[in-house]
């Protein structure tokens, strides 16, 4: 007898291993998807296809390899945990999975599992915080098209974001107080960016570039602006640690242009150092699990442009990652979402 709901568990995605090859594979499947690279179809397989994968897999594949464990991937390990963890949390009426937009465990393999399985109801839980089109977007986009053609469709609810939630939050600020707060000259609160094109297609009367959600949030007019619950997001943990205003900034990182948006976390850095600054604390809310992001970008190459700039010493909030808290959280999200 199949279990009365599904939960289904999805991240973005990460590539089979380090390796050239497999780190090719990922990154053709990630970039050639239109809501990453939101160009017309032809320009973007011949960027995607003839200059950016060729000349960035062997690249990229270094990095990873400063990323990889020994048991693989910490996305898709911290994600299996979570998986088992959920499912001890709920009852038997549960059935938990997980996939992977890009890549394995694929979303066309455990959806077909569930198809057969024909649950009551589908639970489709992205773990990004943040609605984004690029993230959030796609992978609904991505189980509609697969979803689409079951003969039995079931009852199906979307998650769709909990910036804040307040497990989520609280997750949060119990790993950051796990050090001594006092001792940091300033916090920055670090998301990955986007680009500025894809933030206005949210609000198309509006520019972003013009417009005050980062001084305040209005639910009813900036609950899908990435840009908007990413300043929300700082400002609520930012009152539950005591953060003063003047004590932290919001920034963003890995971006691709200048026309991503700004500031970015790197400048940041690099400026609270030249001015004095010698003890910094990163947070990393966008990412709910160990990642590229977070444990090279931010935890290795940010630390050594912080001290190559005068800074002694730079902290990174761990991730959510398997947080008995966060798992509460996600309970939470399944059973009221």
């Amino acid at each position: 007898m199949s279990k009365k709901t599904t939960v289904l568990l999805l991240n973005l995605g990460t590539p089979k291993s380090p390796n050239v090859t497999d780190v090719r594979s990922y990154l053709f499947e990630f970039l050639n998807d239109k809501r990453v690279i939101n160009i017309p179809w032809l320009l973007r397989k011949i960027l995607v296809n003839l200059i950016i994968v060729p000349f960035r897999a062997k690249g990229s594949s270094k990095i990873y390899k400063k990323l990889w464990a020994k048991d693989g991937s910490p996305l898709l390990i911290y994600g299996r945990k979570v998986k088992d963890l959920l499912q001890r949390e709920l009852d038997d009426n549960y059935q938990v999975e997980l996939a992977m937009r890009y890549q394995q465990p694929s979303m066309n393999k455990v959806l077909e599992k569930i198809r057969k399985e024909m649950p009551e109801k589908l639970i489709i839980l992205p773990m990004y915080p943040h609605y984004a089109s690029s993230t959030t977007g796609s992978t609904f986009e991505k189980a509609m098209e697969i979803i689409k053609i079951w003969e039995v469709i079931p009852e199906i609810k979307f998650v769709k974001q909990f910036f804040d939630h307040d497990g989520y939050l609280n997750t949060i600020v119990d790993n950051a107080q796990k050090h001594d707060l006092n001792e940091f000259d300033h916090f920055l609160f670090s998301y990955h960016g986007l680009p500025v094109r894809q933030i206005n297609k949210v609000h198309p009367d509006r520019n972003c570039l013009d417009c005050k959600c980062n001084e305040q949030y209005n639910r009813s007019t900036d609950y899908f602006c990435y840009r908007a619950t990413c300043f929300e997001t700082s400002r609520l943990l930012a009152k539950k640690l005591n953060i003063s205003n003047d004590k932290y900034t919001v920034a963003f990182q890995s971006r691709l242009d200048k026309n991503w948006m700004k500031p970015f976390s790197d400048k940041i850095i690099e400026e609270l150092a030249q001015n004095g600054a010698k003890k910094i604390m990163i947070f990393s809310p966008a990412f709910v699990a160990d990642c590229l992001e977070t444990t090279v970008e931010i935890g290795i190459e940010y630390r050594e442009l912080f001290e190559k700039n005068g800074g002694e010493k730079l902290i990174l909030v761990d991730s959510l990652n398997d947080h008995p808290k966060w798992i509460k959280t996600l309970k939470d999200l399944v059973i009221n979402n």
